[in-house]
């Protein structure tokens, strides 16, 4: 990475659409759980690439809400990978000094899931490197909906911090800068749609299984070259 790679990616936060898996696997006549699979060694190789571009904060859609419409035998399948993922990516995390901390519903979680996500997030709670966050049960909607009805009921209060608390987050992290979506998609579905008000978007064709460190960097290459203006005219 260069030197102005470096500079541009010391408070970034990047978020992505991790899509695909699915679609890679039927491609090979393989289980759409072998894609899952084939998705969490990506998971891992993007962290890794994260912590060594300096990226600040790195957001992942691992399960939206609207997800538990999937077929059952596939939900229960994702709840497994989670539950059996998490404490050793959790372990990676503190070799890494990852902060590893999970944004979304909680309530819908099976145990397992849970216990194993209050878990990581204790183990993990005082690494600084890269803040690493995992959307599960994930709605923006849901959140920005939840929220407002909290502040309304209230009748004061910081906005933001009921946003926090609706997807049980519990610190402020900077807005989005660069969203990407794999996949061959060209649309947010339904995340992070408070924080990525300005985000430059990257939509790229990749299968989530096929993204690394490599996809990674012509990502940040293509944010690099845009200008950001946030609604002011370029100097």
């Amino acid at each position: 990475m260069t030197t102005d790679q470096e500079t541009m990616s010391d408070r970034l936060h990047v978020a992505i659409i991790m899509d695909g898996n699915g679609r890679w696997a039927t491609e090979r006549s393989l289980p759409r759980t072998a894609g899952h699979h084939a998705g969490v060694r990506s998971l891992r190789a993007t962290v890794e690439a994260a912590v060594e571009r300096q990226i600040h904060t790195l957001t992942l859609y691992a399960f939206s809400s609207d997800n538990w419409q999937r077929p059952q035998s596939e939900v229960r399948a994702l709840m497994r990978i989670l539950a059996a993922q998490l404490p050793s990516q959790a372990a990676r995390c503190v070799r890494q000094n990852i902060r590893l901390s999970i944004i979304g519903r909680r309530d819908r979680l099976p145990d397992p899931v849970l216990q194993a996500v209050l878990r990581a997030e204790a183990r993990t709670l005082h690494c600084t490197a890269l803040h690493l966050r995992l959307a599960i049960d994930y709605s923006a909607r849901d959140s920005l909906t939840r929220a407002a009805r909290h502040v309304g009921n209230n009748g004061n209060g910081d906005f933001l911090q009921a946003l926090m608390r609706a997807y049980n987050a519990d610190s402020l992290v900077p807005d989005v800068d660069l969203l990407i979506r794999t996949g061959g998609e060209q649309r947010l579905s339904d995340f992070l749609l408070w924080e990525c008000a300005y985000a430059e978007l990257y939509f790229m064709p990749d299968y989530w299984p096929d993204f690394d460190g490599t996809k990674l960097d012509t990502a940040l290459c293509a944010f690099q070259k845009r200008q950001r203006r946030f609604g002011k005219v370029p100097a």
